[in-house]
């Protein structure tokens, strides 16, 4: 059995798709669906079981196993709205499950891959996986972090692979239901839906209008990774997911007007409660993951975003 977490969810559901045309359609799904929309994500896929995640976090205190053999777990789960602001619900989703589902995987020697953010760098603009680097500026951030630094503390206890992955900018198919934490993408498509602008974030942190720039990743390219990593199954680590290419807002808005064939972009102002808590420049430092053997070239937003759209008719 593949235990997949916040298998309902953007990443995971995709995750769950690549998995079935793998062939692997024993799989326990693992999410909630209090937000019942994401039910959708996974319409077309075959799987064998699904758990609340309240239930499965009951059953890995208790010690149960959920098949007789475990292949790997990926452990896709988690509040990501860098919004939000309740550090309660933060830490005992991000983190103290999290900690739960290490400790279970470890414990039966079985492969953990795991999604973890490049949310953790802050408003830095050195994006080594590396303490110097890391300086959360939100709670949903701070939570990941702590969890990356509970795998360091305890490496050396692991009795299986654990592989960390700080996802950049994910874009593509399945993420509607996330709402305001959906890619900038998708809200530029819904805003061509209604009307004829794009509308991007006036100059800031001594960016021109529109050219705050971040590593926009599709979302083929992260399940792809996330599959090697449980492949390649013999080295433990934290690395960075993204493209490795920084791209200005201006970038990807261009990108979504040529497909529509019509709209311009219009420039708003920067809000206030963003003030100091956004990050006005990402660019993934993938050096860890070259090293690590992962050596395939990423998608570039020029087919990446037609692809997405493309996807979506």
């Amino acid at each position: 059995m593949i235990i997949v977490t916040g298998g309902a969810g953007f990443i995971g559901s995709n995750l769950v798709r690549a998995l079935n045309c793998a062939g692997h359609t024993d799989i326990l799904v693992v999410d909630d669906l209090r937000d019942a929309h994401k039910i959708l994500n996974l319409s077309d896929c075959r799987i064998a079981e699904y758990l609340d995640m309240h239930e499965f976090a009951t059953r890995m205190a208790a010690g149960q196993d959920f098949a007789p053999k475990v292949e790997v777990i990926f452990h896709q789960g988690a509040c990501t709205d860098t919004t939000e602001w309740n550090g309660l619900l933060m830490m005992r989703t991000n983190y103290e499950f999290s900690r739960q589902v290490l400790r279970y995987a470890t414990e039966r020697r079985v492969p953990l891959v795991y999604a973890s953010s490049a949310s953790v760098y802050g408003a830095g603009r050195d994006f080594r996986v590396s303490e110097d680097c890391e300086r959360p500026i939100n709670v949903y951030a701070f939570s990941k972090l702590m969890f990356d630094r509970h795998v360091r503390q305890v490496t050396a206890a692991f009795r299986s692979p654990v592989v960390g992955l700080r996802y950049f900018n994910v874009y593509g198919p399945g993420e509607a239901h996330k709402d305001k934490m959906a890619s900038v993408i998708h809200h530029f498509r819904e805003q061509l839906q209604t009307g004829d602008e794009i509308r991007l974030f006036r100059g800031s942190d001594g960016y021109g209008d529109g050219e705050q720039s971040r590593d926009f990743i599709h979302v083929d390219d992260v399940v792809a990774v996330n599959l090697w990593a449980w492949q390649q199954a013999s080295r433990s680590g934290i690395f960075n997911l993204g493209t490795g290419q920084a791209r200005s807002f201006n970038d990807v808005a261009r990108a979504v007007l040529k497909w529509h064939g019509r709209g311009r972009i219009e420039y708003i102002p920067f809000p206030e409660h963003l003030q100091g808590s956004y990050q006005s420049y990402t660019q993934a430092d993938l050096t860890g993951l070259r090293v690590a053997g992962h050596n395939a070239p990423f998608i570039p937003i020029e087919e990446g975003v037609p692809r997405y759209l493309d996807a979506l008719g």
